[in-house]
Order: structure tokens, then C-alpha cells, then sequence
């Protein structure tokens, strides 16, 4: 059973910065597409950042792009958002997300309805 935990969210000042990480366990294999999604309070949940099996591709949202940056190490089934410039507009619960795909397809993907497991979604709060 594939189970991710994510850790680092927390309370920053406009302006700071927050790494967000997320383990997976049960994988049998690395070829999972990863993303990151948020819902802020009385909104929809959102894309954030993606990132390819191999970590060859990424995108991300424009409201972040420029200040966030999506990583992952495979070896250690685990993948980082990195979230600098903070503002308060980044408030939210912020999720991780993967998806099993094929090792010939190293695509990213931004719809949240592709994923298969989610995380937990720790709270980060960005106070002005």
C-alpha cells in the first residue's frame, strides 16, 4: 500500500521560506509522476508544481512560478517543494500527489483527478 507523509509546513512571515518534503512508502519502482496541489480556505484546490518520474521535466502554476522550486530524489523515494518569497496568498494545505506511470513515459501532469495517492496535506501559513 503506497503511503505518502509530508512534513515541513508550518507559520512564516510575508517575504520567508518553506521546504515542504514528501516520503512515499510501498513504491516498488520510482516511475512515479509527482505533484503538488493547494486549497487556500473557501477555495477550490489547486495546481502547484509537477514534476516528471526522472525529474528531467517540471511546471508550475504561474502564481508560483519564479519562487518555487519542485525536486525529488528517487533514491530516496522522496520529493521537495521548495517555496521562497513567500506572500500570504500562498496560505493554504498544501498536497503531494503521484502517479504511477510507465517508464517510457516521462511526462508531468497538472489535473489532480490523474493522481492516484495523496499525502496528507500539512497547513502553511503565511502571515503579512
Amino acid at each position: 500500500q503506497v503511503q505518502l507523509v509530508e512534513s515541513g509546513g508550518g507559520l512564516v512571515q510575508a517575504g520567508g521560506s518553506l521546504t515542504l518534503s514528501c516520503a512515499a512508502s510501498g513504491l516498488t519502482s520510482s516511475n512515479y509522476a509527482m505533484g503538488w496541489f493547494r486549497r487556500a480556505p473557501g477555495k477550490e484546490r489547486e495546481f502547484v508544481a509537477a514534476i516528471s518520474w526522472t525529474g528531467r521535466l517540471t511546471d508550475y502554476a504561474d502564481s508560483v512560478k519564479g519562487r518555487f522550486t519542485v525536486s525529488r530524489d528517487n533514491a530516496k523515494n522522496t520529493g521537495n517543494l521548495q517555496m521562497q518569497s513567500l506572500n500570504p496568498e500562498d496560505t493554504a494545505v498544501y498536497y503531494c500527489a503521484r502517479k504511477w506511470v510507465s517508464r517510457n513515459s516521462d511526462n508531468y501532469y497538472i489535473a489532480e483527478n490523474e493522481y492516484e495517492y495523496w499525502g496528507q496535506g500539512p497547513q502553511v501559513t503565511v502571515s503579512s
